[in-house]
């Protein structure tokens, strides 16, 4: 997990800094506010930054300006009137003879983008990425990824930032999904658009939710305040979290108190063998390794100056399959559940000493590769200056109890499963940026928690409104695809029961829309490239939510009854759009009807906006479902070619 790291400044000589006058600082813009930057149209313009304590200021934009000061810590928060969309502008502030300015200022309308690694995927990897990135100069659409941050209390910086102009050499690095609805509904309105993308690949939902609103859900209280902790009292909270994960270990290890000696700088492992890892345990040569679940035990050391000790401030190991906790000195310094994230963790002053540093591993591998899983020159010690001192490559390691199907849960700020921790580090330092909308699209990682999703997803986007002042504010939702085995009889799915909490949570709220993409999904690949399609659904949501567009639907066929009809169950959509239709058949797929639970398959024939489930009416039959699947196969559409959605649904 990587955290925001402060440089510590060299200090001058006592006799020296006595004779120097005050350093005066120049004023400075925050870093959301450089060069290219897009500002939202039709909204007082808040912009910040920092600049001498006290220091009179003045903001100008486009002919208008502000004055104010900057407060007691040497802040600033100015708010300029609204403005229609144009430019380029100079955003300029000037405190007495100093200044500072931000170039190519657009005004216009701003969109912000979150979620997973399917918001995350970048264009260049998106289908027809060639022809997309070789057609894409153009100066009124720009874009912003945000650094992965996670932080243990809400930032008011971001780690950088800077703007792009969307053009051939830029936008292969925006998001896919993102850049694709920005480019539809650019083009269509004509306006400059800026797209700001905060997404992190593999994240759960609950990372994404400010403290305040998560700790209100009783599961996720106290591993919330032990977050907040962290951030006010690490070493309290560090001890806390070591004294849970030995509890675990002492329930299900019985060598755990005995081998928790492996840890003390002073244990003597000159007995141990030696391995240097640059791969899996499966690739390690060594035989009692090769097919080992179980926990087993590494350590090294580092040598440190004096000065290197002072400035250490983190361990990076790479990625651990599967479960790790590090020790540095003897010192508890994180621990981790997830494979495939790097083991980045950050380290109190004065853990590390000078000399002779011992690193100690414990780790759990649960049927996965096993290990330290990267290449020795990703492992070392950093510095608050940047720099990375090897740690030895050979290790020494110790096999202790085999164990199996055993796992242990993740510290509550671990990502990808952290709470509270990405909207600290990247969406709280945007909080006073105004937006039209905001995209989400996450869920993957929720996959078999529906139920819970139905509380967390209406949360987060209340949540975000509050943090950003906008009560009102538009947010567009892209329903999970289809990914996994394909369906051969009904059966239980829990991306079925995440797709509906996502469609209740949109039909919930006043201000949300929903993209149906049912039908771009790859059930081999959890990455479906094809997100032009998913970026244009999302355009039409927007036009409708955001922009007040009364001459289309927000999306495609959504049923609303569900009743029998003699022999047969008729199902009635909405928002067909001329009427239902069906692809490669004159028949609908997917559609079964539920006697408790158990569900079969039903013959469903299309006329105009209803589905006549022929001869369901059955005794018994109180429910029925369509495209209730991980990865189920479609041909229902409407008659502008948008899927109908997937429902369950009771019958009256």
């Amino acid at each position: 997990m990587k955290h925001t790291r402060r440089i510590a400044l060299p200090l001058l000589a006592l006799g020296s800094a006595a004779c120097l006058p005050a350093q005066a600082a120049d004023p400075a813009f925050a870093r959301v506010f450089n060069d290219h930057a897009v500002l939202q149209r039709g909204e007082p313009i808040t912009v910040w930054g920092t600049a001498d304590a006290g220091s009179a200021l003045t903001l100008t934009l486009n002919g208008r300006s502000v004055s104010g000061k900057a407060d007691g810590k040497g802040k600033w928060r100015l708010q300029l009137p609204q403005q229609a969309a144009g430019g380029p502008y100079t955003l300029t502030l000037s405190s007495g003879a100093r200044s500072a300015s931000v170039n190519d200022v657009m005004v216009g309308d701003v969109y912000l983008c979150s979620g997973q690694s399917n918001m995350e995927f970048a264009v260049r990897n998106s289908t027809n990425a060639w022809a997309t990135t070789n057609a894409s100069a153009n100066s009124k659409l720009r874009f912003l990824n945000i650094e992965k941050t996670s932080a243990n209390a809400p930032q008011d910086e971001l780690k950088q930032a800077s703007w792009k102009v969307a053009a051939p050499d830029t936008i292969g690095d925006a998001s896919a999904t993102c850049y694709y609805m920005a480019r539809s509904l650019q083009q269509r309105y004509g306006i400059p658009v800026g797209f700001i993308n905060a997404s992190w690949g593999g994240t759960t939902i609950q990372g994404w939710i400010g403290a305040e609103s998560l700790r209100t859900m009783p599961a996720y209280a106290e591993g919330v305040g032990l977050v907040q902790q962290l951030a006010t009292d690490p070493a309290g909270a560090m001890r806390r979290e070591e004294a849970r994960v030995e509890a675990w270990w002492d329930v299900h290890d019985p060598a755990a108190a005995r081998e928790r000696a492996f840890k003390a700088p002073g244990f003597d492992d000159s007995a141990w063998p030696q391995l240097t890892p640059t791969g899996s345990w499966k690739d390690s040569g060594v035989a009692a390794l090769h097919d080992f679940d179980g926990v087993a035990w590494f350590r090294t050391t580092v040598d440190l100056t004096e000065a290197q000790a002072a400035s250490a401030n983190a361990l990076q190991l790479g990625p651990v399959e599967t479960f790790d906790t590090a020790w540095i000195n003897g010192v508890r310094v994180g621990g981790g559940a997830t494979g495939w994230m790097w083991r980045d963790y950050p380290v109190a002053q004065g853990t590390f000493k000078a000399g002779r540093n011992v690193i100690a591993l414990r780790v759990l591998n649960n049927g996965g590769a096993g290990g330290l899983t990267g290449q020795p020159a990703t492992r070392g010690v950093r510095t608050a200056g940047g720099e990375l001192i090897a740690l030895n490559a050979a290790w020494k390691y110790r096999l202790g109890t085999p164990m199996k199907g055993q796992t242990v849960a993740p510290s509550p700020w671990d990502v990808p499963t952290s709470l509270t921790t990405l909207y600290n580090g990247m969406i709280a330092p945007l909080a006073g940026y105004k937006f039209k909308l905001a995209a989400w699209y996450q869920g993957e990682s929720n996959a078999g928690a529906g139920e819970e999703y139905r509380t967390l997803l209406p949360l987060l986007m209340r949540d975000w409104r509050q943090r950003l002042k906008q009560p009102a504010l538009p947010f567009l939702v892209v329903q999970l695809p289809g990914y996994g085995a394909a369906p051969r009889a009904p059966g239980k799915s829990g991306w079925a029961e995440l797709r509906e909490a996502e469609a209740l949570a949109v039909r919930n709220d006043a201000h949300a829309g929903l993209a149906v993409t049912l039908d771009l999904g790859d059930r081999f690949d959890i990455h479906p490239t094809q997100k032009t399609i998913v970026g244009d659904r999302l355009a039409r949501a927007a036009r409708v939510v955001a922009y007040g567009d009364k001459d289309i639907t927000p999306g495609g066929p959504e049923a609303v009854s569900v009743a029998r009809e003699g022999g047969d169950i008729v199902v009635v959509f909405r928002q067909t759009n001329g009427g239902l239709l069906t692809y490669a058949s004159d028949r609908a797929i997917g559609f079964e009807t539920c006697a408790g639970d158990t569900c079969k398959y039903a013959e469903a024939v299309v006329a105009g906006d209803r589905v006549v489930l022929k001869g369901a009416n059955l005794p018994g039959v109180t429910q029925v479902r369509y495209a209730w699947a991980d990865a189920p196969f479609v041909n229902l559409f409407g008659a502008d070619d948008v899927p109908a959605a997937p429902f369950r649904m009771d019958v009256k």
